[in-house]
Protein backbone atom coordinates (compact mmCIF):
# COMPACT_ATOMS: atom_id res chain seq x y z
CA UNK A 1 0.00 0.00 0.00
CA UNK A 2 2.78 2.45 0.87
CA UNK A 3 4.40 1.85 -2.55
CA UNK A 4 1.10 2.67 -4.23
CA UNK A 5 0.74 5.92 -2.23
CA UNK A 6 4.37 6.83 -2.97
CA UNK A 7 3.76 6.28 -6.69
CA UNK A 8 0.80 8.70 -6.53
CA UNK A 9 2.95 11.18 -4.60
CA UNK A 10 5.65 10.96 -7.30
CA UNK A 11 3.16 11.25 -10.17
CA UNK A 12 1.63 14.41 -8.71
CA UNK A 13 5.11 15.74 -7.87
CA UNK A 14 6.34 15.26 -11.45
CA UNK A 15 3.17 16.80 -12.86
CA UNK A 16 3.86 20.06 -10.99
CA UNK A 17 7.66 19.93 -11.21
CA UNK A 18 8.05 18.78 -14.84
CA UNK A 19 4.80 19.04 -16.81
CA UNK A 20 4.00 22.57 -15.63
CA UNK A 21 7.60 23.81 -15.73
CA UNK A 22 7.66 27.16 -17.57
CA UNK A 23 9.96 30.19 -17.16
CA UNK A 24 7.14 32.54 -16.08
CA UNK A 25 5.94 30.01 -13.49
CA UNK A 26 9.52 29.64 -12.24
CA UNK A 27 9.56 33.36 -11.55
CA UNK A 28 6.00 33.49 -10.16
CA UNK A 29 6.44 30.59 -7.73
CA UNK A 30 9.91 31.79 -6.71
CA UNK A 31 8.36 35.10 -5.66
CA UNK A 32 5.33 33.46 -4.00
CA UNK A 33 7.41 31.03 -1.94
CA UNK A 34 9.83 33.54 -0.42
CA UNK A 35 8.95 34.58 3.13
CA UNK A 36 11.08 37.69 2.60
CA UNK A 37 8.70 38.83 -0.14
CA UNK A 38 5.75 38.52 2.23
CA UNK A 39 7.31 39.98 5.37
CA UNK A 40 6.26 43.60 4.79
CA UNK A 41 2.75 42.41 3.85
CA UNK A 42 2.53 40.46 7.12
CA UNK A 43 3.65 43.48 9.14
CA UNK A 44 1.14 45.77 7.40
CA UNK A 45 -1.73 43.29 7.83
CA UNK A 46 -0.94 42.76 11.50
CA UNK A 47 -0.78 46.55 11.94
CA UNK A 48 -4.18 46.94 10.28
CA UNK A 49 -5.59 44.14 12.43
CA UNK A 50 -4.20 45.80 15.56
CA UNK A 51 -5.50 49.27 14.65
CA UNK A 52 -8.90 48.42 13.18
CA UNK A 53 -9.74 44.97 14.57
CA UNK A 54 -10.90 46.18 17.97
CA UNK A 55 -10.22 44.07 21.03
CA UNK A 56 -10.31 40.89 18.92
CA UNK A 57 -7.71 42.36 16.56
CA UNK A 58 -5.31 43.18 19.39
CA UNK A 59 -5.68 39.73 20.94
CA UNK A 60 -5.35 38.16 17.47
CA UNK A 61 -2.05 39.92 16.74
CA UNK A 62 -0.49 38.79 20.03
CA UNK A 63 -1.74 35.21 19.62
CA UNK A 64 -0.61 35.21 15.96
CA UNK A 65 2.99 35.74 17.02
CA UNK A 66 2.74 32.87 19.50
CA UNK A 67 1.00 30.63 16.95
CA UNK A 68 3.62 31.18 14.25
CA UNK A 69 6.42 30.44 16.72
CA UNK A 70 4.67 27.24 17.85
CA UNK A 71 3.80 25.99 14.35
CA UNK A 72 7.18 26.84 12.88
CA UNK A 73 9.15 25.19 15.65
CA UNK A 74 6.84 22.16 15.76
CA UNK A 75 7.38 21.58 12.06
CA UNK A 76 11.04 22.49 11.90
CA UNK A 77 12.49 21.24 15.19
CA UNK A 78 10.16 18.40 16.09
CA UNK A 79 8.51 16.80 13.06
CA UNK A 80 11.18 17.29 10.39
CA UNK A 81 13.83 15.85 12.71
CA UNK A 82 11.56 12.96 13.70
CA UNK A 83 10.58 11.92 10.16
CA UNK A 84 13.91 12.91 8.52
CA UNK A 85 12.43 12.55 5.04
CA UNK A 86 14.88 13.75 2.36
CA UNK A 87 13.63 16.48 0.08
CA UNK A 88 12.76 15.38 -3.47
CA UNK A 89 15.61 17.51 -4.79
CA UNK A 90 17.98 15.47 -2.58
CA UNK A 91 16.37 12.07 -3.25
CA UNK A 92 15.56 12.25 -6.98
CA UNK A 93 18.08 12.94 -9.73
CA UNK A 94 15.85 14.72 -12.25
CA UNK A 95 14.14 17.37 -10.12
CA UNK A 96 13.86 20.86 -11.58
CA UNK A 97 14.96 23.29 -8.86
CA UNK A 98 14.79 26.95 -9.97
CA UNK A 99 15.89 28.07 -6.48
CA UNK A 100 18.33 25.24 -5.89
CA UNK A 101 17.91 22.55 -3.28
CA UNK A 102 17.73 24.25 0.07
CA UNK A 103 16.64 23.44 3.57
CA UNK A 104 16.70 20.47 5.85
CA UNK A 105 14.19 17.68 5.68
CA UNK A 106 10.98 17.54 3.69
CA UNK A 107 8.12 16.42 5.94
CA UNK A 108 6.10 18.41 6.79
CA UNK A 109 6.31 21.53 4.69
CA UNK A 110 6.67 24.42 7.12
CA UNK A 111 5.47 26.79 4.40
CA UNK A 112 2.21 24.83 4.17
CA UNK A 113 1.96 24.40 7.95
CA UNK A 114 2.45 28.09 8.73
CA UNK A 115 0.33 29.45 5.89
CA UNK A 116 -2.60 27.10 6.47
CA UNK A 117 -2.42 27.78 10.20
CA UNK A 118 -2.63 31.52 9.49
CA UNK A 119 -5.38 31.08 6.88
CA UNK A 120 -7.50 28.93 9.20
CA UNK A 121 -6.84 31.14 12.21
CA UNK A 122 -7.76 34.41 10.49
CA UNK A 123 -10.68 32.88 8.59
CA UNK A 124 -12.32 31.93 11.90
CA UNK A 125 -11.65 35.34 13.39
CA UNK A 126 -12.36 37.44 10.28
CA UNK A 127 -14.46 35.19 7.98
CA UNK A 128 -14.91 37.70 5.14
CA UNK A 129 -11.23 37.16 4.22
CA UNK A 130 -11.45 33.34 4.12
CA UNK A 131 -11.24 32.91 0.33
CA UNK A 132 -8.17 35.09 -0.20
CA UNK A 133 -6.41 33.57 2.81
CA UNK A 134 -6.82 30.02 1.51
CA UNK A 135 -5.93 30.99 -2.07
CA UNK A 136 -2.65 32.48 -0.84
CA UNK A 137 -1.91 29.49 1.42
CA UNK A 138 -2.61 27.12 -1.48
CA UNK A 139 -0.38 29.03 -3.91
CA UNK A 140 2.48 29.04 -1.40
CA UNK A 141 2.00 25.30 -0.82
CA UNK A 142 1.90 24.50 -4.54
CA UNK A 143 5.04 26.58 -5.06
CA UNK A 144 6.98 24.20 -2.82
CA UNK A 145 6.14 21.21 -5.04
CA UNK A 146 6.61 23.15 -8.27
CA UNK A 147 10.07 24.30 -7.13
CA UNK A 148 11.12 20.72 -6.30
CA UNK A 149 11.44 21.31 -2.57
CA UNK A 150 8.57 19.14 -1.27
CA UNK A 151 6.47 16.15 -2.20
CA UNK A 152 2.70 16.70 -2.36
CA UNK A 153 2.31 14.57 0.79
CA UNK A 154 4.61 17.02 2.64
CA UNK A 155 2.22 19.78 1.63
CA UNK A 156 -0.89 17.83 2.61
CA UNK A 157 0.63 16.90 5.98
CA UNK A 158 1.69 20.50 6.62
CA UNK A 159 -1.71 21.84 5.57
CA UNK A 160 -3.60 19.42 7.83
CA UNK A 161 -1.39 20.28 10.79
CA UNK A 162 -1.73 23.98 9.98
CA UNK A 163 -5.52 23.76 9.88
CA UNK A 164 -5.53 22.01 13.26
CA UNK A 165 -3.19 24.59 14.81
CA UNK A 166 -5.11 27.47 13.23
CA UNK A 167 -8.37 26.19 14.65
CA UNK A 168 -6.91 25.67 18.14
CA UNK A 169 -5.36 29.13 18.24
CA UNK A 170 -8.51 30.81 16.88
CA UNK A 171 -10.47 29.12 19.67
CA UNK A 172 -7.90 30.49 22.12
CA UNK A 173 -8.52 34.03 20.83
CA UNK A 174 -12.28 33.61 21.13
CA UNK A 175 -11.87 32.19 24.65
CA UNK A 176 -9.70 35.14 25.72
CA UNK A 177 -12.10 37.60 24.09
CA UNK A 178 -15.05 36.03 25.95
CA UNK A 179 -13.13 36.20 29.24
CA UNK A 180 -12.60 39.93 28.70
CA UNK A 181 -16.29 40.40 27.85
CA UNK A 182 -17.51 38.52 30.92
CA UNK A 183 -15.01 40.37 33.13
CA UNK A 184 -16.36 43.74 31.93
CA UNK A 185 -20.02 42.88 32.62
Amino acid sequence: MSEFLYSIDLAVFYFFNHSLSLPFLDKFFSIITSVNNWFITYVILLGITWKFGGKRGKIAVIVTLIMVAVTDQTGYRLLKEFFARPRPCDALTDVITPLGCTGTYSFPSNHALNNFAAATYFSFLFPKFRAILFIIASLVAISRVYLGLHYPSDIIGGAILGIIFGYIFSELVLFIENKFKSKNK
